[in-house]
Parts: C-alpha cells; sequence; structure tokens
C-alpha cells in the first residue's frame, strides 16, 4: 500500500510541477477572468471609438430630421447633414472623416430607401440602428399618409404577451431554465474537456513509460493494477487542484464583475445565483464520468508501447465523449425527451446527459440514484476487465494499431 501511495505521489507532482500544467492553467486563469468581465472588456475598448459620425445624403429634409429624431437616444453615433455629391462622401469616408454615408432617396410609393457605405460593413454594430431608425422614419410616414392614429399604431406593433407557466409545482420557472441553461453550458464544456484531455493524460502516461522501458522496472516491484489506480487517481487529483484553481479565479472573476455593476451578461449565464445543489451534481457526475472514461484510458494505453499510438487507440474513447456532447447539446433545447432520457441511463453518455437533465429539469431522487449507481457499477466492471487486460498490457511491446491486442493481454495476464 505503501508503494501505491508513493506512486500516486509521483504521478501527481510529475504532472503538477510540469511546464504543460502551468502554461495551462495560466491560460484557463486569463480566460476565465476575461469571460467573467467581458462586458467591462468590451466597455474599454469600445471606448476608443465611441462616436461615429455618419454623413447623410438626402433631398427630402423631413426625413433627415425624422431619422436625426429617432438616433437622439443613441449616443455612439452622430448625423450630419452632407451637401455634396455621393463620390465626394465616400472619399471622405476611405480618408476618415466620416465613418459612413448613409444615402438616402425615394422609392416605390414615394417611401424612403437608403444604402449604406462604410470602409467595413463586417460589423454591424453601426449599420443596424440607422436601419431601425429609417425603419421608423418609413413607418411614420406610412402611418400618416393612411391616416392611421400614432396609438393605434403604437398598440399593432407592440409584441404580445406569452409568458410561460408549469403546472407542476415543483417545476422550474421560465427565467429560472433560462439563467440554468447558461450555467449547465459552461460547466458541459468544462466535463467535456476535462475528460478528454485527462483521459489522453493517463494513457500517453502508461505509452511513455513502456516507451522508455521504465515499465520492466516498475512491475517488478509493484502490481500492474496498483499502477493503473495510482495513476488513475494521481492524475485525479491533477484535475481537482485545476479545477480548485479554475473554481476560485470564476468566483474572484464573478464577484468584481459584480462589484463593477456588470450583471446583464453574468444574469443571462446564471452565474449570479447557483444553487447549491447544481454544482454538487456537477462535482459528482464529473469525478464518476472522469473514473469511468480514466479507467478506460488507462487500459487503452497498456495496450500501445510507442507515444504516437496511444492517439489512435483512445480514438474510440474519443468518439465517446464527442457523440454524448453532441447529444447534450441537442438536449439544452428539449431536456424532456425520450431520446434524451434513453441515453442518460447509457454509462459513458451518464456523467453529461444525466447531469444536464438534474440542472434543467427536476426529475425524481430515484432516477438520479439509479443512474449514479449503473455509472458505479459500470466503473467496478470496467476496473475488474481493465486491471486484467492492464496486467497484460503492460507487457506488450511493439507497435500496436488495433484492439485485437486485448485478447494477447488477456491470455499473458492469465500466464502471470
Amino acid at each position: 500500500m505503501n508503494k501505491f501511495f508513493i506512486m500516486m505521489g509521483h504521478t501527481y507532482l510529475n504532472r503538477v510541477k510540469s511546464k504543460s500544467f502551468v502554461i495551462t492553467t495560466i491560460i484557463m486563469i486569463l480566460l476565465i477572468t476575461g469571460l467573467s468581465n467581458l462586458q467591462s472588456i468590451m466597455e474599454t475598448f469600445g471606448s476608443e471609438d465611441k462616436e461615429k459620425k455618419v454623413a447623410v445624403i438626402t433631398e427630402n429634409a423631413s426625413w433627415y430630421q425624422s431619422l436625426e429624431q429617432s438616433l437622439s437616444t443613441n449616443e455612439g453615433i452622430t448625423l450630419e447633414i452632407y451637401k455634396g455629391d455621393l463620390e465626394e462622401a465616400k472619399s471622405e469616408v476611405e480618408e476618415g472623416s466620416y465613418h459612413s454615408v448613409v444615402q438616402i432617396e425615394s422609392g416605390e410609393n414615394n417611401l424612403p430607401e437608403a444604402t449604406y457605405y462604410a470602409n467595413q460593413i463586417a460589423n454591424t454594430g453601426s449599420s443596424e440602428p440607422v436601419r431601425q431608425a429609417l425603419q421608423q422614419v418609413k413607418t411614420q410616414q406610412v402611418t400618416q399618409e393612411a391616416d392611421i392614429e400614432s396609438d393605434t399604431l403604437q398598440l399593432i406593433s407592440s409584441p404580445v404577451s406569452f409568458e410561460l407557466v408549469a403546472l407542476e409545482k415543483s417545476a422550474k420557472t421560465a427565467e429560472e431554465l433560462n439563467q440554468t441553461r447558461g450555467l449547465v453550458y459552461i460547466m458541459l464544456f468544462f466535463m467535456y474537456f476535462a475528460v478528454i484531455m485527462y483521459g489522453q493524460m493517463i494513457s500517453t502516461e502508461v505509452a511513455t513509460e513502456k516507451s522508455s522501458r521504465v515499465m520492466e522496472i516498475l512491475i517488478s516491484s509493484v502490481s500492474p493494477v496498483s499502477q493503473m489506480f495510482a495513476k488513475i487517481l494521481g492524475i485525479a487529483l491533477v484535475g481537482l487542484t485545476q479545477f480548485s484553481i479554475f473554481i476560485i479565479a470564476g468566483y474572484l472573476g464573478i464577484r468584481s464583475s459584480l462589484n463593477n455593476g456588470n450583471e446583464s451578461l453574468l444574469n443571462g449565464l446564471g452565474l449570479t445565483d447557483i444553487q447549491g445543489s447544481t454544482v454538487v451534481y456537477a462535482v459528482i457526475f464529473f469525478l464518476l464520468g472522469y473514473l469511468l472514461f480514466a479507467t478506460l484510458a488507462a487500459t487503452l494505453g497498456s495496450l500501445v508501447s510507442r507515444l504516437e499510438d496511444a492517439q489512435q487507440m483512445i480514438a474510440p474513447m474519443i468518439m465517446l465523449v464527442v457523440a454524448a456532447f453532441l447529444i447534450a447539446m441537442f438536449g439544452l433545447g428539449m431536456p424532456d425527451s425520450t431520446f434524451i432520457t434513453i441515453s442518460s441511463y447509457f454509462p459513458f453518455f451518464t456523467p453529461l446527459i444525466m447531469f444536464l437533465r438534474v440542472g434543467m429539469l427536476d426529475i425524481p431522487l430515484w432516477e438520479v440514484g439509479l443512474s449514479i449507481g449503473l455509472l458505479i457499477v459500470s466503473i467496478a466492471l470496467l476496473g475488474w476487465i481493465g486491471s486484467r487486460i492492464y496486467r497484460g498490457g503492460v507487457l506488450l511491446y511493439g507497435k500496436s494499431s488495433s484492439l485485437k491486442d486485448l485478447k494477447t493481454a488477456l491470455q499473458l495476464s492469465k500466464k502471470e
């Protein structure tokens, strides 16, 4: 048992001290901090070009006045009537005297039609307000010609009141669902990348030791099964360490954003009112999902003796994770569908899809308990099968590119 903990600690310290761990952690901290303060960052960079001067070419003075009135509340755009011709205005836009130029002409039924000219039209943040304001100008003209009262028009254009009400008392409200959907989406991404990243880490760890012939020394003093689970738990501690750092960085970033008064983006993602039960379920399904895929990754990694073969060998495992993630993304829009319900009980899909259901729906505890029980049984069964394969797989050397080596590994484990 002492050797087991030595190997587990060795795996953990080697990974934590590695440059890849440090660089990845720093990049993720910067990314999390940036995303949690995205609104402040956008406002900071947006202030450099806060006011855009737009030239307007039109022979109808009332259109310009109405357009100017509609855009009076928009502090980022300033209109100016242009006396020259269109070509001169284009030249001034290219030189930077104006941000853009709008030519408004009389079209069908003498209604306004406009053409918007700018150096770049990819950013609709400038053209869209002008388009919407011109739409209001057109609406006003049609209203006046048809002799329709403005109050009547306002009633016609106002959105219909459409409220979503769940009849079940325990069901989540529309507001709670919108907030939870953003949180579940973020956590699904974290779980997806974590399983892939740490699963690959385990398989490459085993393949690296085999390629350097260190494995021959290790198996003479520590049983292959102890090696397998020492690596799995060692990498698990690495994952917990890294994710603890991410959670702390996220918490500090959210607090900083709230202190700056930027709550709109965080509210939309459901990060200002996080339910404790959602976080608990996220931790449970993350750990169980990790143990399931980590055991599979260690088993597959033991079948190869070259690092370049490890990626090919764990490709089926990666495909399972990708499939689970895609199904979970589909389930965000319809988490109560029969397909999602059935998929949530398939062990390799359970960590992502059952977590999705738990976050989005109010499902009975027995369903959650059943899924967790199936996961634990699957981990135990895969651990038993994997330990036998691992015991023989670590003795396999040479090129390995198929799952046919499983039979050879099992035969070698029986001879020990």
